[in-house]
């Protein structure tokens, strides 16, 4: 079936970033699909490689100081790393768009949203003016925004930060992508706001046939939102499975971790929040052993001395740990 190829591939991704203090390995080696209509999160703590992992797949590292060293992101098996500025110009926002986490800084503040709006459709759906104009209005309506034929001709300041983020939704959808990175898309919102955003994105989701990859902190988000989960940890995927299987059964100590940080209803009010000890590590001149092992309880001699490699636990699912490569010994 259709629904079952994968339309975006990426294979041994490595993104790196010169400093005076040496080599940053801000993404090491990440290899992830993506199917048509398919929700992936990726989840992980701030500096884990999330949001670079998924800039460098739409090859918007700022270069220098970043520089894409290896791998390749393949969609429908074009690599997108090997395309000139003038071939990217016509996959950015058109088959590929992205809802950045702050729209206060994605959006002009000089323009209008119709011309922030119209330019790109025009671009991307070569379409006339008021075709474009049209357009842009059904998409606001789409968004939830009221009254879009009045709205359009306003500025981002006239909005407030939940109308700004729908905008954002509308401009990225506005040329039906094949693919949606929602780049943290609720963290400058508050509680409510938040899941009006995910359902919307949801829905639109459900009924254009986007695939979505969401990049989130947020474990609830996910379980929410998401068929397939890849949690990152220092630049890597550590554990990718079904989003219900990695709740019901999380295999990766980091995971067990992220899982046991959420605040959950049945839990006794006398009982501590957990939370993962230390922090995470510098990614300058990491050292080619597990990264987790100083803040793991159940790290062993070797996870100071190798990098786990991967390990298959089933249809689907991988965990990078050595305590699963001791199993078959």
């Amino acid at each position: 079936m259709a629904e079952d190829k994968a339309i975006l591939e990426v294979k041994n991704l490595k993104t790196y970033f010169k400093t005076d203090s040496g080599i940053v390995k801000a993404v090491d080696g990440v290899n992830f699909t993506l199917k048509r209509g398919e929700t992936l999160g990726i989840v992980g703590e701030s500096g884990s490689g999330k949001s670079v992992t998924n800039l460098s797949v739409m090859k918007l590292i700022p270069s220098p100081p970043g520089k894409i060293v290896d791998g390749e992101v393949l969609l429908h098996g074009r690599n997108i790393l090997s395309l000139n500025n003038r071939e990217l110009s016509k996959i950015r926002g058109n088959k590929i768009s992205m809802i950045f986490q702050d729209p206060m800084t994605s959006l002009n503040p000089f323009l209008k949203i119709s011309t922030q709006m119209i330019e790109t459709i025009m671009l991307h759906q070569k379409l006339g003016k008021d075709e474009a104009w049209d357009r842009a209005v059904e998409m606001l309506r789409l968004v939830g925004i009221p009254a879009p034929e009045k709205r359009i001709d306003a500025y981002p300041h006239q909005f407030s930060g939940g109308m700004r983020q729908r905008v954002m939704i509308a401009m990225a959808l506005s040329c039906n992508p094949e693919i949606l990175i929602a780049d943290e898309p609720t963290t400058a919102l508050d509680v409510t706001i938040q899941a009006q955003i995910l359902e919307l994105i949801k829905d639109l989701s459900d009924k254009m046939g986007t695939a979505v990859i969401m990049i989130t902190h947020d474990l609830g988000v996910v379980a929410g939102m998401c068929d397939h989960v890849c949690v990152m940890y220092a630049g890597r995927i550590v554990e990718k499975a079904k989003t219900d299987d990695l709740f019901a059964d999380p295999r990766h100590p980091y995971t067990v971790g992220l899982i046991n940080s959420v605040p959950r209803l049945d839990q006794g009010k006398e009982e501590a929040l957990y939370s993962i000890k230390g922090q995470p590590p510098n990614l300058i001149d990491l050292p080619d052993c597990c990264p987790f092992h100083p803040r793991c309880d159940r790290a062993k001699d070797i996870c100071r001395s190798q990098y786990p490699p991967e390990k298959v636990l089933g249809s689907e699912r991988f965990v990078r740990c050595w305590l699963y490569e001791e199993e078959k010994n």
